[in-house]
C-alpha cells in the first residue's frame, strides 16, 4: 500500500510539472502557463500529503504551520531571479550564462536570509 501511495504522490506531482510546460510549450500561453505555475500547488499538495501522512493530530498540526511558515519565508530570496532572468536574456545573455546567474544570485539570498533568520528569530535549518 506504501507502494502506491508513493507513486500516487509522483505522478500527481510530476503532472503538475508537465501541464505547466505543455500550456507554455503546446499551446504557446507563457502568460497562462505563469498564472498555473505561480500557484502554489506544490505547497498545497505537501499540506496534503503531511496531513495525511501524520497520524497525531497535534504533530501534523505543527509540522502543517511550520511548512507554511518555511514556504513563505523561502519564497522572498527566489523572487528577485523572476525579474533578473528576463532581464538578462533581454541584454542578450544566453540561457546557460542567465540560469548559472540566477542560481548563483538566487543561492546567495538564501545564504542571507538564512543568516538573518537565525540572527534576527532564532530560526535555523
Amino acid at each position: 500500500m506504501e507502494a502506491v501511495k508513493l507513486i500516487a504522490k509522483l505522478v500527481i506531482s510530476a503532472g503538475m510539472v508537465y501541464a505547466v510546460s505543455e500550456i507554455v510549450i503546446r499551446h504557446s500561453r507563457p502568460w497562462l502557463g505563469a498564472l498555473v505555475a505561480s500557484l502554489p500547488l506544490l505547497s498545497i499538495l505537501t499540506f496534503f500529503w503531511i496531513y495525511y501522512g501524520i497520524a497525531d493530530p497535534a504533530d501534523r498540526t505543527e509540522k502543517l504551520a511550520q511548512h507554511s511558515t518555511g514556504v513563505f519565508w523561502w519564497v522572498l530570496p527566489s523572487l528577485p531571479m523572476f525579474l533578473i532572468f528576463p532581464w538578462l536574456l533581454r541584454r542578450g545573455l544566453t540561457f546557460w550564462p542567465t540560469i548559472v546567474i540566477c542560481c548563483l544570485i538566487t543561492m546567495g539570498l538564501y545564504a542571507a536570509l538564512a543568516a538573518i533568520l537565525k540572527h534576527f528569530f532564532g530560526i535555523e535549518f
